[in-house]
């Protein structure tokens, strides 16, 4: 199965909240993820970003893929992506 981390939306209108999550590469967005890894909010300031290190680390080991904007905020919150 080919994993990748990527962000899954929630939020109303004009006021965006993401979850970063591991998924199956081949699910829709909004799909049901495997887990859920942390969250971003790009709306406070500066950005609220929190991520389970050691969780992002195990899945990376594993294989899986972090989309551009996931393997950006991993980098900012300390993980090697």
């Amino acid at each position: 199965m080919a994993t990748v981390i990527r962000l899954k939306r929630f939020g109303t209108l004009k006021k965006p909240f993401h979850r970063i999550v591991v998924m199956d590469k081949r699910c829709a967005r909004d799909s049901r993820p495997i887990e859920t890894i942390g969250y971003y909010d790009p709306k406070t300031e500066p950005a609220n970003i929190k991520v389970k290190k050691e969780r992002a680390e195990y899945w990376l080991g594993t294989g899986a893929t972090p989309s551009p904007a996931v393997r950006t905020l991993l980098k900012k919150s300390g993980v090697k992506a």
